[in-house]
């Protein structure tokens, strides 16, 4: 395990990459934005990582949101935006890493936090949790993570979000889709691990073929996105490992992966 203000951890096939800045609330500093960047390119690299798991240090707060002390920098006004810029590119990593994420919220989150949440593939949190968008409290809006609530939510819901600050109980966050799985603490880490290692066990190539098929087709128009989806399945049958899936069903076996 290394430390810093993103722990990175490799347990078997799953990276854990962990904002560790607790006292802080896991708010998101340059350094824990610069840190998770890193982390999904070195999982991403590595041929040996199948899955990612993202948390936040401590029992309380996966992810408060941007971190309010460091708002203004001693670069300018130019380079505190570039900055800024700097987590719409980790919400867009997120996607284009070739691995699966897993959200383990472990606690609230808030702000860019629940855009760190819905910016992963899939996510449990724990009962108790809170989720919503409190920006507009302060004076500010949640303008960059709400590109993704707008992608998870109907317009009524995510504008009420956006408008009010009001938080979401895990519960509620459940029922509109902004959660896989809400489960009391003693249990997060065996359903998270058990997700995780399901999705460990899948053909690594066609989840990423899959992945980048699904984000590229979500703004399409419907012909476009069929078309593009159409192109997408003759690749995907022409992989080996599609080859191999289909030949151990008829045998009635487990698959054996090549990831290719």
């Amino acid at each position: 395990m290394e430390a810093g203000e993103v722990r990175y951890e490799v347990q078997g096939p799953q990276a854990h990459l962990t904002i560790d800045r607790p006292r802080a609330r896991n708010a998101l500093s340059p350094g824990v934005i610069d840190g998770l960047l890193a982390a999904l390119d070195r999982a991403d690299a590595d041929p040996a990582v199948r899955v990612l798991v993202l948390t936040g240090a401590g029992e309380k707060v996966f992810c408060a949101g941007g971190d309010l002390g460091a708002m203004t920098g001693d670069g300018g006004f130019l380079a505190t935006h570039e900055g800024r810029r700097s987590y719409g590119r980790l919400l867009t990593r997120f996607q284009e890493v070739r691995k699966p994420t897993v959200a383990r919220v472990n606690g609230h989150a808030l702000a860019g936090g629940l855009g760190l949440v819905l910016a992963c593939d899939l996510a449990v949190a724990v009962e108790g949790a809170d989720l919503g968008t409190p920006e507009i409290d302060v004076g500010l809006f949640p303008m960059m993570m709400m590109a993704l609530l707008q992608r998870h939510l109907g317009r009524k819901r995510a504008l009420e979000l956006v408008l009010t600050g009001d938080r979401l109980p895990a519960r509620d966050a459940l029922a509109l889709g902004l959660l896989n799985r809400v489960v009391p603490a003693a249990e997060l880490d065996a359903t998270v691990a058990a997700l995780a290692t399901k999705l460990a066990g899948k053909s690594q190539a066609v989840l990423a073929l899959g992945r980048r098929a699904f984000f590229t087709a979500e703004d399409m128009t419907l012909p476009a996105a069929l078309e593009l989806l159409s192109s997408q399945l003759s690749l995907n049958v022409l992989a080996d490992d599609a080859a191999e899936g289909v030949t151990a069903f008829l045998e009635k076996r487990p698959p054996q992966w090549k990831d290719r």
